[in-house]
């Protein structure tokens, strides 16, 4: 209980920081264009032709990789990933950072509070990420026991939500 409260703490600071930011007046694709540290992510919604999806009525919550996070992956798949011959294989791996549902932190927190400390989300690609809290951070976990953690919450957008997270999640094939 006391790690959901300094998370729930945690959440609403960045919040009240992020709410200030906001730009709902944009859609997803629109604020992760703002975001310098998610060129490598709107590059890669382009090259798997996600860009219309995401610009549609949604709602959808997004885990946006970082820069920092693509640049993790094993040399050189990145730059494979993006080849048009792998269009697909890229979709698939970023539509499991996409569930659908505006799933703000709040949202987060109280399901993984009424799942008796996780959360199962279904991704849009029909994976599963499970949310925990761990050390007062909330964690996603692949289904291949990989993990990220949420860094900035509640960017608004008019379709949805973006969560910030540190690493490229592999869905299971």
């Amino acid at each position: 209980m006391k790690t959901i409260k300094k998370a729930a703490l945690f959440v609403a600071a960045t919040i009240m920081t992020f709410n200030i930011m906001a730009q709902t007046t944009k859609d997803i694709v629109e604020v992760a264009s703002d975001s310098k540290s998610h060129t490598t992510l709107v590059t890669a919604i382009k090259a798997a032709d996600l860009v219309s999806t995401l610009k549609s009525k949604g709602p959808f919550t997004v885990f946006a990789p970082t820069n920092t996070a693509f640049a993790k992956l094993p040399s050189g798949s990145l730059d494979d990933l993006l080849k048009p011959e792998n269009k697909s294989k890229l979709a698939g791996i970023l539509t499991y950072h996409v569930v659908a549902g505006n799933l703000d932190a709040k949202s987060v927190l109280a399901a993984i509070k009424k799942g008796g400390g996780k959360a199962v989300l279904t991704t849009v690609n029909g994976g599963n990420l499970t949310a925990k809290v761990v050390k007062g951070q909330v964690v996603l976990i692949a289904e291949n026991g990989e993990n990220a953690t949420v860094t900035t919450t509640d960017l608004s957008a008019t379709n949805g939500v973006i969560h910030v997270i540190d690493k490229v999640l592999m869905p299971k094939y």
